[in-house]
C-alpha cells in the first residue's frame, strides 16, 4: 500500500550538498535525506582530487576569483564566484571539524599543516585532498555524522517521480508540498511531503554514452524542476573530463586532474608530447581546452585513446599521491610507475542546471536546488577544477540558513492524493526501454559532443522528439520502474541540452561550434524559461 511520509525538510539525494545540507539544519527540525540507491552512490563519492579553497598564505581570495572567471570564459557571475570563494576557507574548516582525513603534508613529523595540489587552470596550490580518494573520505564522514543525527532520516531505494506542486493539486499560490517517489523495496509509489523541499540531485553526464559518473547520474532534479516550471540555464555546457582510464574492464574510472598538476604529460602513441601545440600552459590548461585537444589528436590519428604518463616521478611518490589509480591500474595490468596510462575523454559534469539564487532558492517557493543540479552562475561556460564540491559544501550551507531562518512561517504541508497506478499494466516489454536509453546516449555522444556542428545539433533535435514522445506513451501505460524513471528523466535534460546548443551561436567554454568559431563581444547566459517558452538572458 502507498503511504505518504511528513517532515519539515525533504533532501532528495545524499552526496555532499545533500548531506552538508542535512547536517547544517538545526537539529529540532525533522529531515529526510533520500537516496534512490544506496546513501554513497552519488557521484561524490568517486571524486578524486579534492576541494578548491583559500587555505595557504600566498593565494588570496582575489586569485581564486580571477581563476574561476578565466575559466569560465567571461559567462561566470562575478558575485556569485566571490561569495563561494570567500566562504571556502570557513567550509573547509567545517569538514576538517567533522573529521574528514585530508592528507598533511609530513604526517610523520607531527606537522598539521595540509597538503595542498594544484590543478588545471589554477594559479596556486589551493586544492586540499585526502590521497586520490577525496569523495570517498568527504561521503564516508558525512554519512557517518549524519547517522548519528536523530532528526535525520535516511531514505535508500526511493527514486523520485515527480515534485509535488500546489498548481498540480489545483490550489492557488504555486509552492512546492514533496515529492512522490517509488519504493523500490516494496514497488509502491510512496508521497513524501515538506514544508521545503531541496534538490540535491547531481547532474545529467549519463545522458552521453560515455562518461565518469556513476549510473545514477541521470539529471532527476534538473527533469523534474524544469517539469514543474522552473527555469534552466546553461545547459550547454557539459564539462567532458579529459582523462578517463580507457580499458574494457575499467567501467567509468576517472584519472584524476592532479595527476596532470603533479606533472603527468599527455602523450600521442608514439610518445611524444602534444599538449604546447594548443595552450601555451600545456597540461595545466583547463579540461575544455584539453578535452577538444585529445579529441582532435584520436580523430586526427583514428586513434581509439591517448596516454598520460607519471612515470616519471619516483614510485614512492606516485603510490603515495594517487594509491587509488595505481591500485585500479595495476588490478588492469598497468603499473603507472613505469607505464603510461591509456585515456579518453569523458562526460564529467553538468555547468547548467536549475537557475537558483545564492541560498539555493529556485522559481518555486519552499524548493531549493544545491550542488551540481544547480545554477547559479558560478562555472559559466566552463568549471574550474575542483570548485564543484567546493559548491556543493558553501551553498548547502547557505540554503540550510535561509531554510532555518524561514522554516517557522511556512505553512503545514498540504495534504496530497496517493499515487493512483490504477490505470497502468506491468509492462512485458522492457527492451524497449533498453534500446532507448541506448539510443539516447549513442545519438547525443555523436551529435551533441565535445564539437559539435547546428547540422547534428538538428539531426538530435527531431530524433529526441520522436523518442520523448515514445517515452511518455510509455509512461503513461505502465507502472514506473527506476529505469523508465531515469530514461523520462534523461530525455527531458536531452533536449534541454539541444535546444540551448541551438540557441548559442558563438563557442564559448564547453560549447564548441564548428559553425560558429568565434566568441561573441558579448556573453549572454541561455535561460530556458518555464512552460517551454525560449529566452535569452542574464541568470
Amino acid at each position: 500500500m502507498s503511504q505518504t511520509l511528513t517532515f519539515d525538510v525533504l533532501i532528495i539525494g545524499s552526496g555532499a550538498a545533500g548531506l552538508t545540507l542535512g547536517l547544517s539544519l538545526p537539529e529540532h527540525l525533522q529531515v529526510a535525506i533520500v537516496s534512490k540507491d544506496t546513501m554513497d552512490a552519488g557521484s561524490t563519492r568517486w571524486a578524486q582530487g579534492g576541494v578548491a579553497a583559500v587555505l595557504d598564505e600566498e593565494d588570496s581570495v582575489d586569485a581564486h576569483v580571477a581563476d574561476t572567471l578565466t575559466a569560465g570564459a567571461g559567462l561566470c557571475n562575478e558575485a556569485a564566484v566571490r561569495f563561494t570563494v570567500s566562504e571556502s576557507t570557513e567550509a573547509i574548516q567545517w569538514l576538517i571539524d567533522l573529521g574528514v582525513p585530508f592528507t598533511k603534508e609530513n604526517p610523520a613529523s607531527g606537522d598539521n599543516q595540509f597538503h595542498l595540489t594544484r590543478e588545471g587552470g589554477h594559479s596556486a596550490r589551493r586544492i586540499i585532498h585526502a590521497a586520490d580518494a577525496t569523495g570517498h573520505a568527504m561521503s564516508d564522514t558525512l554519512l557517518q555524522r549524519a547517522s548519528e543525527r536523530d532528526n535525520l532520516t535516511l531514505l535508500n531505494d526511493y527514486i523520485a517521480v515527480d515534485l509535488i506542486t500546489r498548481e498540480k493539486l489545483g490550489l492557488e499560490h504555486q509552492a512546492c508540498a514533496g515529492s512522490y517517489f517509488l519504493n523500490k523495496k516494496t514497488g509502491d509509489v510512496d508521497a513524501i511531503t515538506a514544508k521545503a523541499t531541496a534538490l540535491a540531485t547531481g547532474g545529467a553526464s549519463k545522458v552521453y554514452l560515455y562518461t565518469s559518473n556513476p549510473d545514477g547520474a541521470s539529471g532527476d532534479g534538473i527533469a523534474m524542476a524544469w517539469r514543474a516550471g522552473c527555469r534552466v540555464a546553461n545547459m550547454e555546457f557539459n564539462q567532458f573530463h579529459p582523462t578517463c582510464l580507457y580499458h574494457p574492464q575499467a567501467g567509468s574510472f576517472l584519472i584524476t586532474e592532479a595527476v596532470r598538476g603533479e606533472g603527468g604529460k599527455l602523450l600521442l602513441p608514439n610518445g611524444k608530447r602534444f599538449m604546447d601545440r594548443f595552450d601555451d600552459r600545456a597540461e595545466l590548461a583547463p579540461r575544455d581546452i584539453v578535452a577538444r585537444a585529445i579529441d582532435h589528436e584520436m580523430k586526427r590519428l583514428g586513434a581509439d585513446c591517448l596516454f598520460l604518463d607519471i612515470s616519471h616521478k619516483p614510485a614512492e611518490f606516485i603510490r603515495e599521491h594517487f594509491p587509488t589509480i595505481y591500485d585500479r591500474c595495476l588490478e588492469l595490468g598497468i603499473d603507472i610507475t613505469r607505464d603510461p596510462i591509456p585515456v579518453v575523454p569523458a562526460a564529467h559534469y553538468t555547468c547548467g542546471g536549475v537557475v537558483t539564487d545564492n541560498a539555493g532558492k529556485t522559481d518555486i517557493r519552499r524548493l531549493y536546488a544545491v550542488g551540481e543540479t544547480a545554477c547559479k552562475g558560478l562555472h559559466g561556460a566552463n568549471r574550474l577544477a575542483s570548485n564543484s564540491l567546493l559548491e556543493c559544501l558553501v551553498y548547502a550551507r547557505a540554503a540550510a540558513a535561509d531554510i532555518a531562518a524561514s522554516i517557522t512561517d511556512l505553512p503545514e504541508p498540504e495534504t496530497v492524493p496517493h499515487w493512483d497506478s490504477s490505470q497502468v499494466t506491468d509492462s512485458d516489454e522492457d527492451v524497449v526501454i533498453a534500446h532507448n536509453w541506448d539510443e539516447l546516449r549513442r545519438f547525443m555522444w555523436d551529435y551533441v559532443g565535445i564539437v559539435r556542428t547546428t547540422k547534428r545539433l538538428v539531426r538530435a533535435k527531431h530524433r529526441v522528439k520522436l523518442l520523448r514522445q515514445e517515452i511518455q506513451e510509455f509512461y503513461s501505460n505502465h507502472k514506473v520502474t527506476n529505469d523508465l524513471l531515469e530514461l523520462r528523466n534523461l530525455v527531458d535534460v536531452a533536449e534541454v541540452i539541444i535546444r540551448s546548443a541551438l540557441m548559442r551561436k558563438e563557442s564559448r567554454g564547453l560549447h564548441y561550434s564548428r559553425d560558429y568559431p568565434e566568441v561573441l563581444p558579448r556573453a549572454y547566459d541561455t535561460v530556458l524559461m518555464s512552460k517551454y517558452i525560449n529566452e535569452l538572458g542574464h541568470l
